[in-house]
């Protein structure tokens, strides 16, 4: 848009663009944005009484959701109330991520309860926002869990853990891991073919990202 409307300056720096840029979508980060803004903005401005109450519930439901004696539908209510929480606040999400939630949720993901699993999904989802927690995620063993669900989730599960698979290709060694992981580019191939219109866009923006490793 900027370019159409007659601009031949960068938009951040103000120096003049050459006489025929070479402009590329980043088709990735835009699907990443457009998924981060299905939830209604909140205030931008909170008071701290907010945030600490935040971290407080969160706690609360963390010890819910790693306690092996909790319930199905107790997993299930922590992860919706941690997935609500985690999508906005970077400061949560860290928290979140270093009380060693993960591996409780890629449990879930192993799920046979689709509910639950797709929870599970979008939880990591939120956590791998975070730069600092996508090479980690990888190295817990959410690849073997994504290509899983690729294969066998439910439509929604399949979108989400595409979309999961965009997000953390936007470091590049992970591109490299995921692309020599077995069927994880033929199971997004796959999804590509036969998925719903959501399946099909998050495959395509997934595989879009992961096709900028040359290997790949």
């Amino acid at each position: 848009q900027w370019i159409d409307s007659g601009n031949r300056t960068c938009p951040i720096t103000k120096l003049p663009l050459s006489e025929n840029p070479s402009l590329i979508p980043n088709h990735a980060l835009r699907s990443l944005i457009s998924n981060f803004a299905h939830v209604s903005p909140k205030e931008s401005s909170r008071p701290r009484t907010h945030q600490e109450h935040s971290q407080s519930q969160s706690q609360a439901v963390i010890s819910t959701l790693v306690s092996r004696s909790s319930s199905n539908a107790s997993k299930l209510e922590s992860l919706s109330r941690l997935v609500r929480l985690t999508k906005r606040d970077s400061s949560i999400r860290r928290k979140v991520t270093e009380s060693g939630v993960v591996r409780a949720a890629l449990d879930c993901v192993d799920s046979c309860n689709q509910v639950l699993q797709e929870k599970s999904l979008s939880l990591l989802l939120n956590l791998s926002l975070e730069d600092d927690n996508k090479v980690g995620l990888v190295a817990d063993g959410v690849i073997r869990r994504i290509v899983a669900v690729l294969r066998v989730g439910s439509p929604d599960c399949k979108a989400i853990a595409a979309t999961l698979l965009t997000s953390l290709a936007v470091v590049e060694v992970n591109k490299a891991t995921i692309g020599s992981y077995p069927d994880a580019i033929s199971a997004l191939v796959y999804l590509l073919r036969v998925g719903n219109d959501r399946e099909r866009k998050e495959s395509a923006t997934a595989l879009y990202a992961l096709c900028s490793f040359p290997d790949n």
